[in-house]
């Protein structure tokens, strides 16, 4: 069945009610798949001392379970978003979620630290599959004046999937079900990324680019060679010593990027199919979005390795008890994200994300302050403020940013922009965890005696904490870039698509033969 041709479940033959219904609980699935992901990248973190012990991995094998998922996820994601493009977005993600959950799955069942890692990278190539179709999903299944609110939604489980992966690891590893230690970690996805698949297979109404595309193959090979030569001596230089093969390749993956914009720019001319459209660059609002989000990454890589080898390693807390100090800034991320959608951003703007740059940076040097007032003395409660001040700081930033980025974008293109937006959050996150060898491993001395490691380790934090403000105060420079306020469509294009919403579904697919009118792409 072609692209055209597909029906649209929620309209023509059902109750308004029920086509209202059903979109909400495909957009309730894909928010889970999504949660399921986010939680998996930062979930490992906690469980690193409970794999060491079970394992015996050393400590660079541990680093390749959380960088070998990176890696994988990066490379794929450009390519995962277009395949939706092409193939069908409901029938990507749920071939991207059944792959994720036999993935988790291998991973419990992980022998050793080879096959874990292995199936690491298997995890992060098919949440490729997975993750791009989530916003594309959303921007074909809601009309543009509910977007703002859904964005929203979708920002809050941004920020909780990030910080609530360290509390369920604590929670699953100190529990130790059935003698399985960290094994729970990976195979508590089961039960979800199963119900999310059959509940996807009913709910989730299948869309596909309104225009015709070709598979771009030349485009994903000199995308991924890129993003592999650019991210691999990141995630490898320091156990390898930063060599010299690793500089020439990071420095060589600039070429090869030029060479596939100006590849992107001749299969434009051909045959309008390229891998990325360029002309998303166009639209003021996704090219700066898009420099925020890279930027943003680089912060969240460095801060949350840095924070769990910090309380676990350096100060000797138990996972739990470093998962539980967590909650605060989980909470302080949840409301803030839902104010900032829904009260903050529609009055204030932009103003609203750089504020949050602020006020996460005044978080991070209120941590730093007391980390060096209480040294290994600092207690859980102590951290709570910092936490609280950093979170909301966070909430400000990650629900209405996805938003921002995408409010212009033309429906024919989430998938290939929800790609972008991935990618460079994950290019970004990779960065920070490379600069983690640097802002934290740099100043420390890892054969350091025992009843030093502490201290070591406290110097580490505050130095790293130190990138970190210099990094936000970047990003709150690179929002002045951002719109005011969003454009979003016009008026006319709102009432239009109320009207063909019928009941605020979806417009219909256009029927086959039928011309296709494109959303319009402001360059602001």
């Amino acid at each position: 069945m072609t692209a055209a041709a597909v029906p649209r479940t929620d309209t023509g033959t059902e109750p308004d009610g029920v086509a209202d219904r059903r979109r909400w609980i495909a957009l309730a699935v894909v928010m889970m798949a999504s949660f399921m992901d986010l939680v998996d990248v930062t979930i490992v973190n906690i469980a690193i001392p409970s794999i060491q012990q079970d394992t015996g991995a050393s400590f660079s094998a541990v680093q390749w379970v959380t960088g070998g998922y990176a890696l994988a996820f990066a490379i794929g994601l450009i390519t995962g978003g277009r395949l939706g493009d092409i193939y069908g977005r409901k029938r990507l993600f749920l071939l991207g979620i059944g792959g994720f959950t036999v993935a988790s799955a291998l991973c419990g069942l992980a022998t050793g630290p080879e096959m874990l890692v292995a199936t690491r990278v298997l995890q992060g190539a098919t949440a490729a599959l997975m993750v791009p179709q989530v916003l594309s999903i959303i921007h074909a299944t809601f009309p543009a004046h509910e977007r703002g609110k859904v964005f929203g939604m979708f920002g809050a489980i941004v920020g909780l999937g990030a910080v609530s992966g360290p509390l369920i690891g604590a929670l699953l590893t100190q529990w130790d079900l059935f003698g399985l230690q960290w094994r729970p970690i990976f195979l508590i996805n089961l039960p979800v990324g199963v119900a999310g698949l059959l509940l996807g297979r009913r709910y989730i109404s299948e869309s596909r680019a309104e225009k015709a595309l070709r598979l771009d193959l030349a485009g994903m090979a000199l995308a991924s060679v890129g993003l592999l030569m650019l991210i691999y001596p990141l995630t490898h230089g320091r156990e390898a010593g930063w060599p010299l093969w690793g500089h020439l390749s990071m420095v060589g993956s600039l070429p090869v990027f030029a060479l596939f914009v100006r590849y992107e720019q001749i299969k434009t001319r051909r045959d309008g199919s390229p891998l990325v459209e360029l002309t998303l660059f166009r639209v003021k609002s996704f090219a700066a979005g898009i420099g925020v989000q890279l930027t943003f990454g680089i912060v969240t890589g460095i801060f949350f390795l840095v924070w769990t080898l910090y309380m676990q390693v350096g100060l000797g807390w138990s996972a739990l008890k470093a998962g539980t100090t967590g909650i605060p800034f989980s909470i302080a991320v949840s409301v803030a994200a839902g104010m900032s959608v829904q009260k903050l951003v529609p009055r204030f703007g932009r103003k609203v994300l750089q504020a949050g740059a602020l006020v996460m940076a005044t978080g991070v040097l209120l941590y730093i302050w007391e980390a060096d007032r209480y040294a290994g003395a600092i207690a859980s409660w102590q951290m709570a403020l910092p936490l609280v001040v950093m979170g909301a700081g966070m909430g400000l930033i990650v629900a209405p940013i996805t938003e921002a980025i995408l409010s212009e974008v033309p429906r024919e293109h989430a998938g290939s922009a929800s790609g972008l937006i991935n990618t460079t959050g994950q290019l970004g996150m990779a960065l920070g965890l490379g600069l983690v060898s640097v802002a934290f491993f740099g100043v420390i001395d890892e054969q350091a005696a025992p009843q030093t490691v502490g201290a070591e380790f406290t110097a580490g934090f505050v130095h790293a904490m130190w990138w970190v403000v210099g990094v936000l105060l970047a990003v709150f420079a690179l929002m002045f870039a951002l719109p005011k306020h969003s454009a979003g469509h016009s008026a006319e294009d709102t009432a239009g698509e109320s009207a063909a919403d019928a009941g605020g579904g979806p417009a219909t697919e256009p029927a086959a033969g039928e011309p296709v009118q494109a959303e319009p792409v402001p360059v602001l």
